[in-house]
C-alpha cells in the first residue's frame, strides 16, 4: 500500500475526519467541511509558503498556534481551529493586511467572491480596521506593464499564489515578487517579449488564481468599470 492509500483519522474541533496519509491539515479541514481562512495555499503545493498568517490552529501536544498549511496528518492528531489565541492571532493578522485596503469593494471585478470578504465575515471584522490607520502604498493604483494583465498593487496581499502557479503551468517564473518590505509588489518578467500576450491571454493561470482581484485581464477589467459607469448613469 502506498502512503497516498494509506488513511489517517484525526479529530478537529471534536469532528473525526479520515483522510490520506500526507494530507496537510488545512486541506483535511477544507474538504470536510471546516473553513479556517487562508490566503496564501494552493492545493497541491508541497511545501506551502505560510505566509499569510491566517490558517493557524493548535494541535494538541505542540506549542503554540501552528500554519494548518504546513502541517501533516497524523494518527490520534487533536485539532483546535476556533480557540482564544488563535482567533486572536488571525484577526491581527488580518487587520495587517486591510490596512492598506481602501475598502472600495464595489469597483473591484472580485467583489462577492474574494477571499477576503470572506474572512472578514468569518472573523466578524470589518475591511477597513479602525485600530489601524490606512496606509496606502507609495506607487500606481493601477500598473499596466503587461500587455494584457493589469495590476493593482493596493488591492494584492502578496500571497504568492500568481507566482506559484506561473512557475508551475511555464516550469520557469514569468513573474515574480520584486522590492522589499511594504513595497513588496509583483513584477512581470519578459512581459515586453513577442508573444507573451497572446500567451498569457490563453494561459490566464495567475489571474485566475488571485484570491482578490488583484490581477485582471485589462479588456476585462474596461468593460467592468463601463458597465459600473453606465449603471451609475443609468
Amino acid at each position: 500500500m502506498s502512503k497516498a492509500d494509506e488513511m489517517v483519522t484525526l479529530t478537529v474541533d471534536g469532528l473525526k475526519i479520515t483522510v490520506p496519509r500526507g494530507t496537510k491539515v488545512l486541506k483535511a479541514c477544507l474538504d470536510n467541511g471546516i473553513y479556517i481562512p487562508n490566503l496564501c495555499y494552493i492545493d497541491g503545493m508541497e511545501h506551502p509558503p505560510a505566509s499569510c498568517r491566517l490558517c493557524l490552529v493548535e494541535i494538541e501536544g505542540r506549542p503554540g498556534p501552528l500554519p494548518s498549511c504546513s502541517q501533516e496528518v497524523e494518527p490520534g492528531m487533536v485539532v483546535h481551529t476556533n480557540t482564544d489565541e488563535v482567533q486572536a492571532l488571525q484577526k491581527t493578522a488580518f487587520r495587517l493586511l486591510v490596512s492598506t485596503n481602501n475598502g472600495k469593494c464595489r469597483f473591484c471585478m472580485a467583489n462577492k467572491r474574494c477571499a477576503m470578504q470572506r474572512i472578514a465575515k468569518f472573523l466578524h471584522m470589518p475591511l477597513r480596521t479602525k485600530k489601524l490607520r490606512y496606509i496606502p502604498k507609495d506607487m500606481p493604483e493601477v500598473i499596466e506593464d503587461h500587455p494584457c494583465i493589469v495590476y493593482e498593487p493596493n488591492k494584492c496581499v502578496l500571497c504568492g499564489r500568481c507566482v506559484y502557479v506561473c512557475s508551475r503551468q511555464n516550469n520557469t517564473f514569468a513573474l515574480d515578487f520584486a522590492n522589499r518590505g511594504f513595497n513588496s509588489v509583483i513584477s512581470f518578467f519578459g512581459s515586453r517579449e513577442e508573444g507573451v500576450g497572446d500567451y498569457c491571454r490563453d494561459c490566464r493561470a495567475c489571474v485566475d488564481a488571485c484570491p482578490v482581484g488583484a490581477l485582471n485581464f485589462k479588456d476585462e477589467r474596461d468593460a467592468f468599470l463601463l458597465t459600473l459607469q453606465e449603471k451609475a448613469g443609468g
